[in-house]
């Protein structure tokens, strides 16, 4: 019997984390869903524990790459498993509220919409939430968002009877999940934003997104490569851009 959401989470040397991360998913009030960790060539332990909840949770499948191919490429491949009408991502070192599904869902519901998203607050690399809570707007067209980066992978959910499974499909770019976002808005899509704190975003030192001249160079290059704006409409969004990105860290 098919699960009502499909959840995905790319999975590379996380075992450190894994175990509270599948947790979370396991805790939720909504308890129809199947979760997909596609490991992505992990040499630490994280397919073992991947493993070990696979045989005492149907729910919980196993996926392996064949090769390591980077995130963008492990989500792809989860959607490609996917049974759900629902999607969801997570990352591996993020932590999902008991409510976060249900929440998610019935807001869906009310909003009668495709794509929605809501806050998260950041976290140690214990999980402890730090107060520092990011709040999100009502909506966000293809223009609003160029100007907002909020929407956060971990947060987002999918109905794929109103957004085309190949509009989720991720590019493979570095900010991928941005990339995402934007495709699908420019496609004429509305996200509707669920202005709750849902889930505690792990801020772990080395990660790519706490290296701030990088992400500079991430966002700069959807603009200019992926989106093809021109140089006075990127400069326009991305002072935008570096304002909200400043504030939702202080």
């Amino acid at each position: 019997m098919k699960a009502k959401v499909s959840i995905i989470i790319p999975v590379y040397q996380a075992a450190a984390f894994l175990h509270e991360t599948i947790e979370s998913v396991r805790g939720q009030e909504e308890t129809d869903w199947e979760l997909l960790l596609v490991d992505d060539g992990s040499t630490d332990g994280s397919r073992e524990i991947i493993a070990h909840y696979a045989a005492m949770d149907s729910r919980v499948r196993l996926i392996c790459q064949p090769v390591n191919q980077g995130a963008a490429a492990a989500r792809n491949r989860g959607l490609e498993e996917a049974k759900g009408r629902y999607l969801a991502f997570l990352d591996s070192d993020d932590l999902w509220k008991r409510e976060r599904l249900s929440a998610g869902l019935s807001f869906m519901k009310k909003k009668q919409a495709g794509f929605v998203f809501s806050g998260y607050e950041f976290a140690d690399e214990t999980g402890k939430g730090s107060g520092r809570i990011v709040r999100v707007p009502e909506t966000l067209t293809y223009r609003q968002a160029l100007k907002n980066t909020t929407i956060f992978t971990s947060t987002v959910l999918f109905d794929t009877h109103v957004i085309p499974r190949e509009l989720i499909r991720m590019p493979l770019v570095k900010s991928e999940d941005t990339a995402t976002w934007w495709n699908i808005l420019r496609n004429g899509h509305t996200a509707y934003g669920l202005d709750e704190n849902l889930v505690l975003y792990r801020r772990s030192t080395g990660t790519l997104s706490s290296n701030k001249l990088e992400a500079i160079r991430r966002i700069w290059n959807l603009y200019r490569r992926v989106e093809g704006l021109s140089l006075p409409y990127t400069l326009y969004n991305f002072m935008f851009y570096a304002v909200r990105a400043t504030l939702r860290r202080v």
